[in-house]
């Protein structure tokens, strides 16, 4: 027997009103299960809402342009499946659906509309265009079907504001809302020179790459690079893992980096500030990022009141977060609100290196792998195992002596893990 399946708008976390982008089926088609219906996109997500059941569109309720929420209808399906509906088979696919940028942003500021719009452009974007007076109709967009970014509202501004002066700049020479005078990005028939081969970027990489375009022009990075003596913390770190095989849970050096972040944070909390026009917030929360490698791209889950919470809880949180960004499950709230973030490198190699600030935080540390060295202990040269440490920093925010603070500090805390509760 058929029976009418209304498909709701799932839990995506503490979004509102967020625009369809894409509406993927009309009424009349066949739909299978699992296939997606719309997409939805919020300044830092897309999610795509699949259906719970093979079935029929019979009514489409949305439009693309529409501002929809939790539990917001959006298609009535005439079902055929034998197999009862089950409530939460939204909720769980749209989470395996989650599309994530490489590094933790700012909470949505998404703007309530009342119009039906055509363009494909978040709130932000929209509302950046209309504060320029232009029309977002007349933008051309250059993100995936046809998506209008920020970049896009600034270029066709210069672009219209040069060819009052006879000079036509195209939409990949403007980064930013300053002139920077760029040649135009060349264009060049690779093909000509031997075999190549095309592919698609993915979707999490074409979302990070446009925000850590932004992060980079935007922020002026400085790097302060320095070394930790994890030597006795690594030695304890074996010890532990030892004694407690059996709970399954391995305690990894970035825990302990984690931990000794919070202390860091605590006693110099310029770093867990972000700018706000002309003010500074200085969060009361301690929420760390941490780069998740997966086979789309990198993702930062954020391990929330890390503050509370001691190494072992910090490790078996980290390792489960870090399993939902590879399978695609992890939701909007695990990936906000973060203080600083922390891209640990040292399972693959390298000395030092510069990581990207995550706007609005205003400061990012990257661990490369640690090594055997000599260092003098004031009698003679001994072996002792070295963490490279990279602080990329907001110069806006923070100064050089302040980044130097912030890296002997955690040195100190690193080399003697008691100081942690100091």
């Amino acid at each position: 027997m058929s029976e009418a399946i209304e498909v709701k708008v799932p839990d995506i976390g503490d979004y509102k009103n967020v625009p369809v982008i894409e509406v993927l089926v009309k009424p009349g088609d066949i739909v299978e299960l699992e296939q997606s219906l719309i997409t939805l996109e919020s300044d830092k997500a897309t999610i795509d809402v699949p259906s719970p059941a093979t079935g029929i569109v019979k009514i489409l309720k949305v439009n693309v342009g529409d501002m929809v929420s939790e539990g917001a209808l959006i298609v009535i399906l005439e079902s055929t499946d034998s197999e009862p509906h089950k409530s939460d088979t939204v909720s769980r696919l749209a989470q395996k659906r989650l599309d994530l940028p490489t590094a933790p942003m700012a909470a949505p500021k998404i703007q309530m509309a009342q119009e039906h719009y055509t363009s494909h452009a978040s709130p932000s974007v929209r509302k950046f265009a209309r504060e320029l007076g232009i029309e977002i109709e007349h933008v051309p967009g250059t993100r995936s079907k046809g998506r209008i970014a920020r970049e896009d509202v600034t270029a066709y501004v210069k672009d219209m504001m040069h060819k009052q002066r006879g000079v036509s700049v195209s939409s990949t020479t403007i980064s930013n809302d300053t002139e920077l005078d760029l040649l135009p990005w060349p264009k060049i028939d690779f093909a000509k020179f031997g075999p190549v081969q095309s592919k698609s970027l993915s979707r999490i990489k074409k979302i990070s790459g446009a925000n850590l375009h932004r992060n980079w022009v935007r922020i002026p990075h400085v790097t302060n690079n320095d070394e930790a003596d994890i030597t006795d913390l690594e030695t304890f770190r074996v010890q532990l893992n030892r004694e407690n095989e059996k709970t399954g849970i391995k305690v990894t050096i970035l825990a302990f980096v984690i931990r000794a972040v919070v202390a860091a944070l605590k006693k110099l909390p310029t770093f867990n500030a972000s700018l706000d026009g002309d003010n500074l917030i200085f969060k009361q929360y301690l929420n760390i990022g941490f780069a998740a490698d997966t086979p789309n791209g990198l993702i930062v889950p954020v391990l929330k009141n890390a503050e509370k919470k001691g190494v072992f809880d910090i490790a078996k949180e980290t390792a489960e977060l870090a399993k939902l960004a590879r399978e695609g499950k992890l939701n909007a709230d695990q990936i906000q609100g973060g203080s600083i973030s922390i891209s640990s490198l040292g399972g693959i190699g390298g000395t030092h290196f510069t990581p990207i600030i995550n706007a609005p935080e205003v400061a990012i540390l990257g661990l490369s792998r640690s090594t055997y060295k000599p260092v003098w202990n004031g009698n003679q040269f001994v072996p002792r195992l070295m963490l490279p440490l990279s602080l990329s920093y907001d110069h806006r925010v923070i100064d050089g002596a302040e980044a130097a603070r912030f890296n002997a500090y955690l040195s100190e805390i690193l080399a003697d893990f008691r100081r942690v509760t100091v």
